[in-house]
């Protein structure tokens, strides 16, 4: 009985696995459909137009042109003159060569780019004799564009990704362009938008022969954000204007508000000079220049003693701490300051008296060293009363990054107890041993965007706002704290100081600083230059610093300038700072002596002097 059963039973049982198993593949199981549309289906990258960039008035600083790469599929590419292709596209025939050879190794059936930011004039040629070159096509693409050529430190580049880039995002495929520094970079998720797909039907001999069930699947690509930023383009250009032939930095804020007005670092770049085929070679020059560093942004990384406008601070927190107040007098006796083996020359007049608000426009050494120790030795413990100030001086933005929406950046240094103990140890320093920290000369280091803020923070009778460079509330979200940051100082303190730096400019160290009819609130930097030559210590020409703000009342611009080698505050700094103040309350320069002197002056001899074998003084 079995016997007779057996023979239907295993073959329905069979019949009804090959059922079950064929329904399985194709209905279910979608991977041999997906094998079958890899080899059948092409997809081709859909890129969006990258996010515009203004300025704070709606200028455009960064606008799109179009752009074109050759792409390649090495299985249907058919023999063709190389000689004419390369002379078509104005590309070198190895490379035209090597590139196909790197797109075979890849893959032979998938597309590469074979030649890559294809102007648009050159392609209006390719695209009448493409027919030529079977297996080769165009893909539009969009490279950037800088009308007004500024702004490079703030702006940052775009370029193809690398394999850590794919690595870090699946988002990114070979030859996705991707922001590089500045704004492109840290806004590069809103700048970018997202990509799209379209798909084409694919022949037995991997030949496109049309949409593929006609573009059911077709994904439009999404439109990416544009930005406002808070830089005035008129201020930026004009800055930069200021400092050619010279290097240092320049960092413009709006006090109220945080908003980044200008940040200039010379000597600067054209940013359109990394945009294109050139880009690499054109960023190989610039990166190999150790000399002037254009891609070293000053501004924001080049950490320099802040000098006598660092005075400013330590007289806050002496008055905050009721060492001094604003009666308090120090004499200058022989023109310097003296303790214990150390020496600092004063320029006041022999034997004269300074106040605080006097000592403020006279830049008086002998007044703040004074004070600063006054400040140490208040509790008997230097290092305590270091531990204090060392608050205190934070407290202004100094010491950390700030948290400006930029990726790069420097912290600075403010030197507590443990720094000294190390290199004195353990109570083997007094307030004497550091008291070139009262005038900004000693260990402490600043970079131009914090001596700005600490100025906005002056201006502000107490508090800043964190440094920023874009206006939409929205995509600071998250990003960048607008609150109030405020210091440890009672904001009762700073009428007094804010009166001596306003003196700098009516009678001080700053009077070039002057404007007509707008009180301009400054303080003025000479700053030592040492650096080492064949192991010795040589001292290069000072540098000249200015801080200000104006107006006095309701100050509209806080700024910090900062040019290296300039010999003192008032001959470069001074002047420059308060030409870009003028520029931007008035809309206009009157005072044309001035800036004609600024614009025809360069200081590119003083940075050849390390270079040229000149002789220095040393100093042991």
């Amino acid at each position: 009985m079995i016997r007779i059963y057996f023979l239907p039973f295993t073959a329905i049982l069979v019949s009804v696995i090959f059922i079950l198993r064929l329904v399985n593949l194709q209905i279910i199981d979608s991977s041999y459909k997906l094998l079958s549309d890899n080899n059948a289906v092409f997809e081709q990258t859909l890129f969006p137009e990258r996010g515009l960039i203004f300025d704070r008035n709606g200028k455009v600083l960064v606008s799109n042109k179009s752009s074109y790469d050759l792409m390649g599929i090495p299985e249907n590419i058919s023999v063709f003159d190389t000689i004419e292709l390369s002379n078509i596209l104005k590309v070198d025939k190895k490379l035209l060569v090597s590139n196909l050879n790197k797109a075979r190794k890849f893959s032979s059936k998938l597309p590469s780019i074979i030649i890559p930011a294809i102007p648009k004039e050159i392609n209006a040629v390719i695209q009448e004799k493409i027919w030529k070159y079977d297996g080769f096509y165009l893909q539009k693409k969009s490279t950037r564009h800088y009308p007004e050529a500024v702004a490079a430190n703030i702006l940052g580049y775009v370029s193809e990704v690398n394999k850590n880039d794919i690595k870090k995002s699946t988002y990114y495929q070979s030859g996705d362009l991707i922001g590089r520094q500045g704004i492109e970079k840290y806004y590069e998720n809103d700048l970018r938008g997202k990509k799209g797909k379209k798909f084409y039907q694919k022949d037995r001999f991997n030949r496109i022969i049309g949409s593929y069930e006609n573009g059911k699947f077709d994904i439009s690509p999404k439109n990416s954000n544009n930005l406002n930023l808070t830089v005035d383009l008129t201020i930026q250009k004009y800055g930069e204007k200021l400092m050619e032939n010279k290097w240092g930095g320049i960092v413009a804020i709006q006090p109220s508000t945080g908003e980044v007005l200008a940040l200039v670092s010379a000597p600067s770049y054209n940013p359109n000079l990394l945009v294109g085929r050139e880009r690499s070679k054109n960023y190989s020059n610039l990166s190999l220049d150790t000399i002037s560093k254009p891609l070293f942004d000053r501004s924001l990384q080049a950490q320099y003693a802040p000098g006598s406008p660092f005075k400013t601070i330590n007289a806050l927190v002496a008055l905050q701490e009721e060492t001094i107040n604003d009666k308090t007098v120090f004499q200058c006796n022989e023109g310097h300051y003296y303790a214990k083996g150390m020496h600092m020359e004063c320029f006041c007049p022999k034997g004269s008296k300074n106040n605080l608000i006097k000592a403020i426009y006279n830049s008086c050494n002998t007044f703040f060293a004074n004070t600063y120790r006054s400040i140490i030795d208040k509790n008997g413990s230097p290092a305590d009363g270091l531990e204090k100030w060392n608050k205190y001086v934070k407290s202004f933005g100094l010491g950390n990054y700030l948290g400006y929406d930029l990726p790069i950046g420097k912290t600075g240094f403010i030197p507590n107890s443990n720094y000294y103990d190390y290199w004195y140890n353990k109570g083997g320093w007094k307030s004497s041993t550091i008291v070139s920290n009262a005038i900004g000369q000693g260990e402490i280091l600043a970079t131009p965007i914090q001596m700005a803020n600490i100025t906005a923070a002056i201006a502000n009778r107490g508090y800043y706002i964190t440094p920023h460079f874009v206006k939409s509330d929205k995509l600071l979200k998250n990003k960048i704290v607008s609150e109030k940051k405020f210091t440890l100082i009672d904001s009762i303190h700073y009428e007094k100081v804010i009166e001596g730096m306003y003196q700098v400019t009516e009678r001080g160290t700053a009077k070039i600083a002057k404007i007509k009819n707008v009180k301009v609130c400054g303080k003025t930097g000479t700053i030592e230059n040492f650096t080492k030559i064949k192991d010795q210590k040589v001292q290069l020409t000072d540098h000249s610093i200015f801080i200000g703000f104006a107006p006095k009342e309701n100050p509209e611009i806080a700024i910090c300038v900062f040019v290296e080698n300039g010999y003192w505050g008032a001959r470069w700094a001074a002047p420059i700072a308060s030409l870009i103040i003028e520029k931007y309350l008035n809309k206009e320069v009157k005072r044309k002596w001035l800036e004609k002197r600024i614009l025809n002056g360069s200081l590119l001899n003083e940075y050849e002097k390390p270079y040229l074998g000149t002789e220095f003084v040393i100093n042991e």
